[in-house]
């Protein structure tokens, strides 16, 4: 065996205290001879991070509330750790020549710049912030190829389809088939969601996430996102994308060849296999998780989803379909949307409302470039802000 295989992975961790990335840190502690948690940074949850540096002694720990950086510095203050603060420390410690993957797994919009200033450094970029895709996947993807810098995906659909296109590289795909699970409200009426609550949404059935994420995927805005996704990471075009419903969550996503074959990768709903898959590139790493079981489990099933009642998903094929910068319009009234969801000023069904309104009003650029994305992004959240404030609960009408 060479000896750059033995070398251990720097890995910088861009959202160390999210469900992604302290999932990320179980790999890394159980590969110790494979993974270094280079840099871990966090937004707001500073006594977690703190207690996360004391544990992976990272080169570098960066909280983006400066308000928080003196705590944060003092409580580590006995350990070498270099603490930093600020969006901008992040943006800049990502082109450190001793990083080898950086591991995008900040929520939002917030993970287009760090990703972009990664890209350009030739890093290899192991991508849970979907969001950066969504915004801006055209000029993420030709900073990609004009950097040379590999695009790993960490969403466990994004990851499946990328593991049954190892060795397919000479074959066309027919379309792709991206699962979901159906969240927590799979199969309720209008009526049933006008009334759901915060804490309804945030009880998946098979998943542990984030409480963004959770809502989006209960609204299956999760899946919009991730169709966008789908569409700049394996290059192809929205009615090549489709979305099936399977419960299970067993099924992770499917590929269909040219010749009616479909490839599929399978295995128990467990975050930490996709972000193991994409730190061990292109090697599998053996591992103690818990495997899956036919026979305790014989029963998979497939439905299809509810556009109707779930309007998200309609509405994010639609941003697609339009291009432009109108899925960086959906992103950021989303964004909005549920923060609102979440602090009780908007309605669950309130969130596509908001959305779809902020389609038909923020100004369609059909070719942005990054300030276009900027510009897009602020002036959606300052539209949706006002429209939350201007009508209770955000029922709005277009």
């Amino acid at each position: 065996m060479r000896q750059e295989d033995h070398k251990v992975k720097n890995i910088a961790i861009l959202g160390s205290t999210g469900s992604i990335g302290t999932q990320a840190l179980e790999v890394i502690r159980e590969n110790p001879d494979l993974f270094k948690a280079y840099v871990l940074t966090a937004n707001l949850n500073s006594a977690l991070l703190i207690a996360q540096a004391i544990l992976f002694l990272p080169t570098y720990v960066i909280i983006a509330d400066e308000s928080k950086y003196q705590y944060v510095k003092n409580e580590l203050a006995h350990l070498p750790v270099m603490v930093m603060t600020g969006h901008a420390a992040i943006t800049e410690i990502v082109t450190s020549a001793e990083i080898d993957i950086v591991l995008t797994a900040m929520v939002g919009f917030a993970g287009l710049k760090p990703t972009i200033a990664a890209i350009k450094a030739g890093k290899t970029i192991a991508l849970a912030n979907k969001e950066t895709l969504v915004v801006a996947g055209g000029l993420i993807t030709d900073l990609a190829k004009q950097y040379n810098a590999k695009i790993l995906p960490v969403d466990s659909e994004h990851s499946a389809i990328f593991q049954c296109l190892a060795g397919e590289e000479t074959n066309p795909i027919e379309k792709i088939i991206l699962t979901a699970s159906g969240g927590p409200f799979r199969g309720k009426t209008l009526d049933y969601l006008a009334s759901v609550t915060r804490a309804d949404a945030l009880k998946h059935p098979n998943w542990i996430m984030g409480a963004k994420i959770t809502v989006d995927s209960a609204s299956l805005m999760n899946k919009g996102l991730e169709v966008i996704e789908a569409k700049w990471l394996f290059d192809i075009t929205a009615d090549q994308i489709e979305v099936v419903v399977h419960p299970q969550s067993i099924i992770h996503s499917m590929v269909q060849f040219e010749d009616g074959s479909i490839k599929a990768q399978m295995g128990l709903p467990d975050m930490k296999l996709p972000i193991q898959y994409a730190f061990g590139y292109p090697k599998r790493i053996k591992n103690t998780f818990k495997r899956f079981n036919f026979i305790e489990q014989a029963n998979l099933t497939f439905e299809k989803p509810d556009l109707k009642t779930f309007r998200n998903l309609a509405l994010a094929f639609d941003a697609l379909n339009k291009g432009g910068n109108m899925p960086c319009i959906m992103n950021a009234a989303n964004e909005v949307a549920v923060a609102g969801f979440l602090n009780g000023s908007v309605t669950f069904l309130g969130i596509s409302n908001l959305i779809e309104t902020c389609m038909h009003k923020i100004r369609f650029i059909e070719k942005p470039m990054l300030d276009d994305y900027l510009n897009t992004d602020k002036e959606t959240r300052i539209l949706a802000q006002n429209l939350i404030k201007q009508t209770p609960l955000a029922i709005i009408t277009i």
